[in-house]
């Protein structure tokens, strides 16, 4: 990939690809170039039609992301009225790389090797397979923000924690440790820090070596089946609305406000 920064690394061994997020000094914060870049990377991948199975984590041990770089969201969506607001909504750069991971047609695991946060979780939750580090930390910290989350991103956390989880995760906006993150659904395993990898490409290894048109098939069945609780399209209209309001809130002002300065936000409820 010819790019002034790789945001993204890319390594293949036999049938098996990892893709690494590349921001660590940022706890690999995904900003618009490196969820650009692999988006383009899954499209790739897909048509070169080689990889049967991919690694997706985040570089160094500390992160695998700790979300989108909020000194990015006024670059990306300044305020203005809330048509336009939905007109970039959707095309929101976490909601189209994490729409192409997820439409990958071979296995995606997330390794988390370190903090998984809001943009960042959702992307691990776009993955087929989630393996976690015991010291990983994980949450969805829109509530705190000011945010009101995509249907399409709350979608993926249903199919894979159900409602209850996912109305806790959403509406508390609480960080969550390894072990209770695999109690509730969000990680399918826990694994000491110096078996992580070796366990994690074992894995994607195995998967690799399966019938591909066997895996390739239930993939593409479970996604569609996953896909029944997709609200209509006035319905996707009227909740795009309430996201696209939120944005152009004081309070989502103030919560970034806030997170920048590291307090607590002072909410109005406008």
């Amino acid at each position: 990939m010819s790019c002034e920064q790789e945001y993204i690394l890319y390594k293949k061994h036999k049938r098996v690809a990892t893709l690494t997020l590349n921001r660590p000094e940022k706890l690999n914060a995904l900003n618009p170039e490196l969820l650009s870049q692999l988006k383009q990377m899954m499209i790739s991948l897909e048509e070169e039609g080689e990889v049967r199975a991919i690694v997706l984590r985040g570089a160094g041990d500390r992160a695998f992301s700790a979300g989108f770089d909020v000194t990015r969201f006024d670059t990306v969506f300044p305020r203005g009225n809330v048509e336009d607001s939905k007109r970039r909504l959707e095309q929101h750069p976490v909601a189209v790389a994490v729409d192409a991971v997820a439409s990958f047609p071979y296995p995606v695991i997330a390794m988390i090797n370190g903090y998984a946060f809001g943009g960042g979780l959702e992307l691990t939750m776009a993955c087929d397979l989630r393996i976690a580090v015991e010291s990983a930390k994980m949450g969805m910290p829109p509530a705190k923000i000011g945010i009101v989350y995509r249907s399409q991103g709350l979608r993926y956390f249903i199919n894979a924690v159900g409602m209850a989880y996912t109305k806790e995760i959403f509406l508390l906006g609480r960080m969550y440790d390894a072990f209770r993150a695999k109690e509730m659904g969000l990680v399918h395993y826990v694994i000491p820090e110096n078996q992580l990898v070796d366990f994690t490409f074992e894995m994607a290894r195995e998967l690799s070596e399966n019938a591909p048109l066997a895996v390739r098939g239930v993939k593409a069945i479970l996604s569609k089946m996953g896909s029944v609780c997709q609200l209509s399209t006035e319905d996707e209209a009227w909740a795009m609305g309430l996201v696209a309001e939120a944005y152009n809130s004081e309070d989502m002002a103030e919560g970034l406000t806030a997170r920048k300065e590291k307090r607590k936000p002072k909410f109005k409820g406008r």
